[in-house]
């Protein structure tokens, strides 16, 4: 580690000496305001904001050939959701906000693209039975894994791992499709379906095809009609606690407050989502198929405010031949694990939870694998909704040199 990374650890330090002297407690967050007596007309309006500061050992340049800071600060996220029961039949959402801003994407007079506040979601449900709904707009009932469906709000590690979010920014608006779903459960088995529209303006718009490298622009290359439209479904069986799926976002961690153990599975389709070029150099289609199983455990240990929680998750990604996209997005394989101890403590107000994470991943366009390990802690002054957050990371990808980060993040979640 480098010397500023003290700092960063004396910082912690310093928190978890406040925290200790605050001992505050923890609260439901959001702001509940009922529109009849009985309370089943409401509104709620949950905020939370999440701020970094990273040192990374990843030395760059400028444009001018200059040294670029290795310790920088970003808000990574700042969200407002709000949502509306206007009857038992109905339900309406609406989430907007920013996310990874930092010096560099500033304006002076927030007028640029990552200045501007934008709609994560947008969409109305209507329940057609008490365990069954049917819902559309821009939605986040996704498929694939439970971390492709992951809460912002309350994660075991510092974020989420990046490639569990397998289109964000591919055929979806930020891991948002605009699409029709379908939501509910048999007994212990809850699923999610839905049928979408695929993104224009991927990221990879500019891609070029080629006769063995294909490019995720299918919509846009083959239009709509062959490449609009994608699918995806996650199943997950639920054997201990059931958690709720009134609103699409997984816990990441119940900190003991629930005991819970899932299995899951789950995809992602989209027909001719990528394009390449046959041996006559005419544009082909390649379908995207993406999937995953995972397993989920959550539960208390003794009776000092003890918790494990547990995750693991494969997954198989196919964008089409010999596909990938900034070290992020590649066709191959994943194996993806975290584990958190939240410590026994006799004030349960207080608690702090170590973890550990650990992904591998297979790369068909380099032939060779990418790898990332993050060990880090949590301290939680009033549950998720007042959080510290210390994670180092070390990622090395091919034969390129690993490259080690250290994030320090404070939340917060009314």
């Amino acid at each position: 580690m480098k010397n500023r990374y003290p700092f960063f650890l004396s910082f912690f330090l310093l928190a978890v000496a406040v925290g200790f002297a605050q001992g505050s407690s923890e609260y439901t967050g959001g702001m509940k305001v009922k529109l009849n007596e009985d309370g089943s007309k409401y509104f709620r309006i949950i905020s939370w904001a999440q701020f970094w500061a990273q040192h990374s050992d990843n030395e760059s340049l400028n444009s001018f050939g200059n040294e670029e800071s290795d310790l920088n600060f970003s808000m990574r996220r700042a969200r407002v959701l709000m949502y509306a029961q206007v009857s038992d039949k109905f339900l309406i959402l609406t989430h907007f906000g920013l996310n990874s801003q930092n010096a560099n994407n500033l304006n002076p007079v927030g007028e640029s693209d990552s200045s501007q506040l934008f709609f994560h979601d947008v969409w109305g449900q209507w329940s057609l039975s008490n365990n069954h709904a049917v819902g559309g707009g821009l939605h986040y009932w996704n498929g694939i894994s439970r971390l492709n469906n992951q809460s912002t709000l309350n994660m075991l590690t510092l974020d989420n791992n990046r490639q569990s979010w397998a289109t964000i920014g591919l055929s979806d608006q930020f891991a948002r499709h605009m699409g029709v779903y379908f939501k509910g459960k048999f007994d212990r088995l809850q699923y999610r379906v839905a049928i979408n529209e695929a993104l224009t303006n991927g990221l990879d718009v500019n891609g070029i095809p080629a006769i063995d490298d294909a490019t995720y622009n299918g919509r846009e290359i083959l239009g709509s009609k062959d490449a609009g439209k994608n699918y995806a479904g996650y199943f997950d069986y639920h054997f201990l606690d059931q958690e709720s799926n009134f609103l699409p976002y997984k816990v990441g961690s119940y900190l003991g407050g629930k005991e819970v153990f899932n299995i899951g599975a789950g995809f992602f389709y989209h027909p001719n989502g990528s394009v390449s070029l046959d041996d006559n150099n005419d544009f082909q289609g390649e379908d995207v198929a993406i999937f995953a199983v995972d397993a989920f455990y959550d539960a208390p240990v003794g009776d000092k405010g003890a918790a494990i929680t547990a995750y693991a998750t494969y997954q198989n990604n196919d964008y089409g031949t010999n596909f990938t996209l900034g070290q992020t997005y590649e066709t191959g394989s994943m194996l993806y694990g975290h584990v958190g101890y939240v410590l026994p403590r006799e004030n349960t107000n207080l608690k702090i939870q170590p973890y550990l994470s650990l992904s591998s991943r297979s790369i068909d366009a380099i032939d060779d694998n990418a790898t990332r390990y993050g060990i880090g802690g949590n301290l939680y002054l009033s549950g998720h909704n007042s959080k510290i957050s210390l994670e180092y990371s070390n990622q090395k990808y091919g034969n390129l040199d690993a490259v080690g980060t250290l994030t320090l993040q404070a939340m917060i979640y009314l």
